[in-house]
């Protein structure tokens, strides 16, 4: 009996090369794949090459976008969806611009952008800081009646902001009808990055009257701006907002509070956050060890490296910085000198202009003037004028007029338009009663139109930040105000104040208007309004824009021993914590 036949197997199915995509790892097996779409004949098939371009422009390098600009450039009708991959691909890579190249190709094959072409082209913009490529495509926008799309607005905010028009971003934002998070989180950003924190602070308020939810960026952004400001209640009520919430869990939350809390002059606060963080990366111990600089608590910056380094965490170039500045406005020369080897020789972290700098200040500070200068003169990098007016500070502190003349030489061949520069020098001339040199120095300044920056301090009081500018009140109606530092100033000279006059360099002024002079200097100005507006035994809080002067660093301690209170001033350099009549700089600032 025959027996019977076996039936033949289905031929197998070819699998297709999409469901291998998902597996795909690494652009030596997209090629594969690639090959094998060729193999099939799928290499022409829209979908297959979108994906492939895709994956190309997912995670983008140098390598990845090359290949999917060729995979492109193969495509004999390439839709505009393809166009976006390739956009958004070229807008996350370290050549952004290629996107603006490749859009004008397409422009010239008639293709037509549409709601996600632009955004994907002005981040590229915003990526190579490209400002004019991006008012060409915010002008195209228009034209082709897409300025108005909920994600073109906020990318075209973020543009000119990356781009530095801050200006320009308000415009557009204002034209926003209903702004997302999103775009107040460009413009808040914007605002802080160009030291506008009251304007930043107006919008957060705006967004929250809104009802939308400020995110992670929104808080770090308004944290900074309240340590910019020193408002520290403010900042408070922040830090509230961030634990009801949950943002605590963000290490860059975190260590943004650590910033606010010392900026304010919380220290205690400060240390506080620091320690109870559970997780600590590097920036948030250069932080810390930043805040214990700034507070003059040398010892406790290097204490904490140690600690930092026990931790087995690298440090980097901004936690040198802290080290540096901590050895600098404590006087330990050659503690700073070690740290500054360290940080090049175990670490290969190359100095920058700040780190050099705080070496010039930990040598002009330490009385090292010749050293100083020479150790700018050989310096590996062109020197600034911000290392030459440092060390002209030092020669002020110290009383050296020759260096003087010689240093601020120097700045001029750099530039002569910083009217601090002349007033340092003008200062030491005046001191010295070399006033034909003043008269020359300030004749220069006119003649090159340089203007002198006001002294400025500010205070917050019950959430407001009040500012008073040094000269306040001087030709003007008596206020409230003025007549409460008239008579504090009583107070103080029964207390033994006396005025430093000889800070005052108008040889033609007689000492009672020299008198009036100091007596309204923006320090304190902002510290009376502080004994006015708040209730006896809370701690004053005074931010200044300039150094603090001597009068008003002696004025202030004796206020901080007839009134009891503590007085916190930060000034452009560093912290000053009165208490009890004395200063934590140990007078040496």
């Amino acid at each position: 009996m025959a027996t019977p036949a076996t039936a033949a197997a289905p031929p197998c199915p070819s699998p297709n090369p999409l469901s291998l995509l998902p597996r795909c790892s690494t652009l030596r097996e997209l090629k594969q794949i690639q090959a094998f779409t060729i193999k099939t004949h799928l290499q022409n098939d829209p979908s297959v090459l979108t994906k492939l371009i895709n994956f190309c422009t997912e995670n983008p390098s140098s390598s990845s976008m090359a290949h999917a600009h060729q995979l492109f450039d193969d495509i004999p009708e390439p839709d505009i969806v393809m166009f976006n991959s390739m956009a958004r691909g070229y807008s996350r890579s370290n050549t952004p611009l290629q996107a603006i190249s490749l859009f004008v190709d397409v422009l010239c094959c008639g293709l037509l952008p549409d709601d996600y072409t632009f955004p994907s082209l002005i981040k590229a913009c915003s990526g190579a800081k490209a400002l004019e490529e991006g008012k060409q495509l915010h002008c195209f926008a228009v034209k082709v009646g897409l300025n108005d799309n909920i994600y073109v607005r906020p990318t075209l905010v973020n543009m000119y902001t990356e781009c530095k028009d801050v200006d320009a971003a308000r415009l557009v934002f204002d034209k926003i009808v209903e702004p997302c998070v999103v775009s107040y989180n460009a413009i808040i950003t914007a605002n802080a990055k160009i030291s506008r924190p009251n304007e930043a602070l107006s919008l957060f308020r705006e967004l929250q009257g809104r009802n939308l939810k400020p995110t992670d960026v929104t808080l770090l952004s308004v944290l900074s701006c309240c340590a910019l400001l020193g408002a520290l209640d403010l900042g408070k009520w922040i830090h509230e907002y961030v634990k009801k919430y949950g943002f605590h869990k963000y290490v860059k939350v975190n260590t943004a509070l650590v910033d606010m809390y010392a900026k304010c002059g919380s220290l205690k606060d400060a240390v506080s956050i620091f320690e109870n963080m559970a997780v600590k990366d590097t920036q948030a111990w250069s932080a810390m060890i930043m805040a214990y600089a700034t507070h003059g608590q040398g010892h406790q910056a290097m204490s904490l490296f140690e600690e930092m380094r026990r931790a087995q965490v690298k440090p980097d170039n901004i936690t040198f910085l802290g080290l540096l500045y901590a050895c600098s406005h404590t006087g330990l020369v050659e503690e700073g000198f070690k740290y500054f080897s360290y940080m090049s020789e175990e670490h290969r972290i190359i100095p920058g202009i700040k780190h050099y700098g705080c070496m010039v200040d930990l040598l002009g500070r330490a009385g090292y003037l010749d050293r100083a200068y020479k150790f700018i003169d050989e310096l590996p990098i062109e020197p600034t004028p911000i290392l030459w007016r440092t060390l002209l500070s030092s020669c002020s502190s110290h009383g050296n007029i020759e260096l003087g003349k010689k240093v601020i030489g120097r700045i001029f061949e750099l530039d002569d338009s910083h009217g601090g520069d002349y007033v340092i020098l003008s200062n030491l001339l005046a001191r010295a009663g070399k006033w034909e040199d003043v008269d020359y120095l300030r004749k220069m300044m006119k003649d090159r139109g340089v203007v002198k920056i006001p002294g400025c301090s500010s205070i917050e009081v019950n959430n407001v930040v009040h500012e008073f500018f040094s000269g306040d009140g001087v030709n003007s109606v008596s206020t409230d105000l003025h007549r409460a530092l008239d008579e504090l100033v009583k107070e103080l000279k029964i207390a033994g104040y006396v005025p430093d006059t000889s800070l005052v360099v108008h040889p033609d002024m007689e000492d009672d208007d020299k008198e009036i002079t100091l007596r309204y200097h923006s320090e304190k100005l902002a510290i009376a309004f502080g004994l006015l507006n708040t209730t006896p035994g809370t701690t004053i809080r005074v931010v200044k824009n300039l150094r603090v002067c001597g009068d008003c660093h002696s004025a202030a301690k004796l206020i901080s021993l007839i009134f009891d209170r503590e007085i916190i001033l930060r000034d452009v350099q560093r912290f000053h914590h009165f208490k009890d009549g004395k200063c934590s700089c140990g007078d040496f600032w």
